[in-house]
């Protein structure tokens, strides 16, 4: 089991609480209060997860300065009052920087027993 420090457990709370306040404002039409907060708390959360030195190395390499732009101009977009074009901007900008791990968690996924066998169903298991 992973151990976790106080500081780390604190930002996978702030994490969720923000994934779930971004999910809770797209349903409920593009809320820009909630986007916002939800923004925020995603933000914070993963400093505090993995540290802002981490962060700040993890946002603004070279290669990823394009997705960083997209993902925190989305960020100030939401936060300015533009809830729509701000969420396009930041799952765009989301998916650019975090498309590294995609792979790694549809392998995990394949391996828990329900979605596993889900994703290994002929016309989703090879994208062809």
């Amino acid at each position: 089991m992973i151990s976790l420090s106080d500081t780390q457990k604190i930002g996978m709370g702030l994490t969720g609480f923000g994934v779930f306040f971004l999910f809770f404002g797209m349903i409920l039409f593009f809320d820009k209060a909630l986007l916002a907060i939800g923004n925020v708390l995603f933000v914070a959360g993963l400093s505090f997860v993995i540290g802002l030195e981490r962060t700040f190395r993890f946002f603004f390499q070279k290669h990823k300065m394009k997705a960083t732009a997209f993902f925190l101009g989305g960020v100030l977009i939401v936060l300015i009052g533009w809830p729509l074009i701000g969420m396009i901007l930041e799952i765009y900008g989301f998916f650019l920087l975090f498309r590294g791990f995609f792979p790694v968690v549809v392998g995990f996924i394949r391996r828990v027993p329900v979605l596993g066998y889900l994703l290994n169903l002929p016309g989703i298991s090879s994208p062809t």
